[in-house]
């Protein structure tokens, strides 16, 4: 009977918890603005030149409701980077970051390797997501992660238990995710994360933070 009650106790007091902080999640939470937009974002990176701004049609940026992003196209040589970063001043439901592992897979295309990358940055190494997709022949390569404020983080687990925490202590749900892609090609992923390597300190840049804290996550 009394371990009855024990569990009944812990389940009204686990229930009571997530009740309190999903309450003190909507009220606290406020939105943030970048110290930069995106578009301040280099042309010239890591050997990679811009080629061209690729927009998002208005169906989709409906859909994702962003509070900014940009969406370019790199060449370095005759290899080409795509480069996406949607920005979400507020998070809540229906305008979150959207994983790539559902987006992926939604736009028709099979992801064969899930994996993880080390990416030096300031004399330490971030880990982000390494993933190999391919839609019928076309093969290429996705490196992503998410980016809010200091932290950069690949799980979107932990991405979204440290969110209910900064909204909890501070109110701030802001975040960004961060997508390179590049042809399957020998080289690329040494490529990629040449280039995710600067990336990372610019997009710290536009959120007004000098220095980066690695995450372990």
């Amino acid at each position: 009977m009394r371990s009855s009650t024990l569990w009944s106790f812990l389940a009204v007091f686990a229930i009571l918890s997530a009740t309190l902080a999903t309450s003190a999640f909507t009220e606290r939470r406020h939105p943030q603005s970048l110290a930069q937009p995106l578009a301040a974002i280099p042309y010239s990176l890591a050997g990679w030149r811009f080629v061209e701004d690729s927009p998002l049609p208005p169906s989709t940026l409906k859909r994702l409701v962003l509070s900014d992003y940009v969406s370019r196209l790199y060449a370095q040589n005759s290899q080409q980077l795509g480069l996406f970063i949607a920005y979400y001043a507020e998070q809540r439901s229906g305008e979150s970051m959207h994983s790539p592992k559902h987006c992926l897979p939604g736009s028709g295309w099979e992801i064969w390797q899930y994996g993880s990358a080390q990416v030096p940055v300031n004399g330490r190494n971030v880990t982000i997501n390494k993933y190999s997709i391919h839609k019928g022949s076309e093969r290429q390569v996705v490196l992503y992660w998410y980016q809010s404020g200091a932290r950069v983080i690949a799980s979107e687990y932990v991405g979204k238990f440290l969110l209910m925490r900064d909204a909890v202590l501070d109110g701030r749900t802001d975040g960004a995710l961060v997508r390179i892609t590049l042809p399957d090609q020998p080289g690329a992923v040494e490529k990629g994360i040449a280039f995710a390597s600067e990336l990372i300190t610019q997009v710290q840049r536009c959120y007004g933070l000098p220095v980066l804290t690695a995450s372990r996550y």
